[in-house]
């Protein structure tokens, strides 16, 4: 096992994302459950407790119950750890890998969300141990020494989710469909934490195409109302590119709250760099590019647009900046 290098102090790491693919075969790779929540990254020592969305924003305060069950880890000098921030299925308790549906509608203002929905951080890698970083060893070891940490999990608001090896990726898709998962990551079981890059290293095999938008306006009826919301993701030399307008996955009462959320944020003209259709934006009304939402669609035309797209919720804790057309597959 490599040595530790020498210790650095506790500050935020940038996550390391997963690149889109079939199931990779071959005996060198770990496969762990798709969740579908918030990226954080949380610092743990004697002293503070801090968790950090993908973007790097402190959002510990807005998750008091994850900050809560962090502090009753024993870090030595400190930890860090990799997760996401889930909500679990109604009517469950702590949060357990065969009952918990990842895809959790939001359809609330994320930060009214942020404070009634209960959460669950789900921890999946170890990247500073004993106040040393370990973004170098192989991830099978990192696995390995978070197995052994004393987590303190006994409450609800931690989760250290299972890993398999020697598994077949697409026995793997099967059992996450089955019990209500988004899909797999496969992880390289000899691959190092790359902070920041989207490596080939890991593989995420979604079972239904989804991905962020950023909200850019919204269509209105003609009393006024929501018919759809316009939506975009960045491109590189261009900026925020129109992809498509969302019509469907709304009630009545989301489409009213939608709106409670979007009026204070319109603006006169257009937040998008290319064109968007006529027929569109003669009814819209433009806001500022600064909510983010999911949506679930069956393709992602060459002309780069959104195919049969259904509205899923707002998210928190994404930085707009981060949701590009390379998210779309």
């Amino acid at each position: 096992m490599p040595a530790h290098q020498p210790a650095l102090p506790l500050r935020p790491v940038k996550p390391m994302l997963a690149t889109l693919g079939s199931p990779p075969g071959g005996d060198d790779w770990a496969v762990e459950m798709k969740f579908d929540g918030v990226r954080a990254v949380a610092t743990v020592t004697p002293a503070a407790v801090h968790l950090f969305s993908r973007d790097g924003a402190d959002i510990t305060a807005a998750h008091p119950e994850i900050a809560a069950g962090l502090s009753e880890i024993n870090p030595g000098r400190g930890v860090t750890v990799d997760g996401e921030i889930v909500a679990p299925a109604a009517g469950s308790g702590r949060p357990r890998f065969d009952l918990l549906r990842q895809r959790t509608p939001i359809q609330d203002p994320p930060a009214a969300l942020q404070r009634a929905v209960p959460v669950a951080f789900n921890i999946f890698d170890l990247l500073v141990h004993r106040g040393a970083p370990i973004l170098r060893w192989p991830y099978l070891e990192r696995r390995q020494l978070l197995a052994d940490l004393n987590l303190g999990l006994e409450g609800e608001a931690l989760l250290v989710p299972p890993h398999w090896v020697d598994v077949d990726g697409e026995d793997m898709l099967r059992l996450a469909d089955a019990h209500g998962h988004e899909g797999i990551v496969a992880k390289r079981m000899t691959s190092p934490y790359r902070p920041g890059r989207r490596s080939p290293d890991w593989i995420k095999t979604p079972l239904r195409n989804s991905a962020e938008v950023v909200v850019g306006g919204w269509e209105a009826t003609s009393r006024g109302g929501l018919r759809s919301l316009i939506v975009g993701a960045h491109a590189d030399q261009v900026g925020l590119i129109f992809v498509g307008h969302v019509g469907s996955g709304f009630t009545e009462s989301h489409r009213r709250r939608t709106l409670m959320l979007l009026r204070p944020l319109e603006r006169p003209t257009s937040p998008f760099d290319n064109h968007v259709p006529d027929e569109l934006a003669t009814h819209a009304r433009w806001v500022e590019p600064i909510l983010v939402g999911t949506v679930e669609y069956r393709e992602f035309t060459l002309d780069r647009r959104l195919r049969h797209p259904s509205w899923k919720g707002f998210r928190a804790g994404i930085d707009p900046r981060w949701v590009t057309v390379e998210e779309l597959p």
